[in-house]
């Protein structure tokens, strides 16, 4: 089994390559910048190539001739400034992996595209896969159009479109509100600038997320599916911030920062994971006060 995981270097990209390798995959990974540092032993190589240069990602398949693909290399922080760069990557970067893909379909046995639970806009109470689309951003509107190109190529390729959550763990950038809220905990910060505090939403585990995106890899019935990656609970942020005090021994000051308030915002959002639990017949979420746990006491940043 040789597997090809884009977006290899990033924060999700690098547990994948993890979960892979423990399963027995050769793993390969792809990366339009050079690797910095010692290539993890879980990643039998990496190959520099952008996705937005389809000659050589078309080379570059036919010589490895990969069993499975995960898609993973997006511009994935929803406030990204350059709306441009947001399409070029999540829309034109995939439709030239999907072209890319086709002259090696015979040796697929499933092609996983990630996609993302923001193609549901600002949608109260508990989301499943037929919940209409209402994207509210670039990102969101991006991944939409994502979903919208893989049905091209559905009866070509082994296509299966993953909607994660909100998904956290140890070496997510602070730019994300959880790792925000550990660092602070971690360095012991007198207060921190948050907005509204009773917002619920569902947060998962990325070692959770990759789990179920290998069971899906080895799932036949998976195969032209659309499913949810989610825990199917939601926490509110003052949740997040107790469980980080109790657990840390740390308490820090709230300071709500109108700025970071968005008048959209709904009270409720969460997933229905009951698809997903179908298909991979396990799905034990790592309850979040674990998670939290595990990215106060790791030992230090990265996996």
């Amino acid at each position: 089994m040789k597997a090809l995981i884009t977006g290899v270097t990033g924060f999700t990209g690098r547990y994948m390559a993890e979960e892979l390798a423990a399963h027995g995959y050769e793993v390969h990974g792809l990366s339009y910048r050079p690797l910095q540092g010692e290539l993890p032993a879980s990643i039998a190589a990496i190959h520099c190539c952008s996705l937005n240069e389809p000659q050589m990602l078309k080379d570059l398949l036919l010589e490895l001739r990969p069993s499975h693909v995960v898609h993973l290399a997006a511009v994935s922080f929803v406030a990204h400034a350059d709306a441009d760069a947001i399409y070029r990557a999540n829309l034109i970067g995939t439709r030239h992996l999907l072209e890319a893909l086709r002259p090696v379909a015979d040796g697929l046995a499933a092609v996983i595209l990630a996609s993302s639970a923001n193609v549901y806009g600002n949608t109260e109470g508990v989301l499943d896969e037929s919940s209409p689309f209402a994207p509210a951003n670039d990102y969101a509107v991006s991944k939409t159009a994502m979903e919208y190109l893989a049905r091209l190529y559905q009866r070509q390729l082994p296509l299966i479109i993953t909607r994660p959550f909100n998904y956290t763990g140890v070496g997510q950038s602070e730019q994300f509100l959880i790792p925000k809220i550990i660092a602070h905990t971690r360095r012991g910060a007198e207060f921190i600038e948050l907005g509204n505090l009773d917002i619920a939403r569902d947060f998962c585990d990325v070692r959770d997320v990759v789990r179920a995106y290998r069971r899906l890899l080895e799932t036949q019935d998976a195969i032209g599916q659309t499913v949810n990656i989610c825990s199917g609970t939601a926490h509110t942020l003052q949740y997040v911030l107790q469980q980080a005090a109790l657990i840390s021994g740390h308490q820090m000051q709230v300071r709500v920062n109108p700025a970071y308030i968005r008048s959209a915002d709904v009270k409720n959002l969460f997933g229905c994971n009951a698809r997903l639990t179908r298909l991979i017949s396990e799905h034990k979420p790592i309850e979040l006060r674990e998670t939290l746990r595990w990215m106060i006491e790791a030992p230090g940043a990265g996996v």
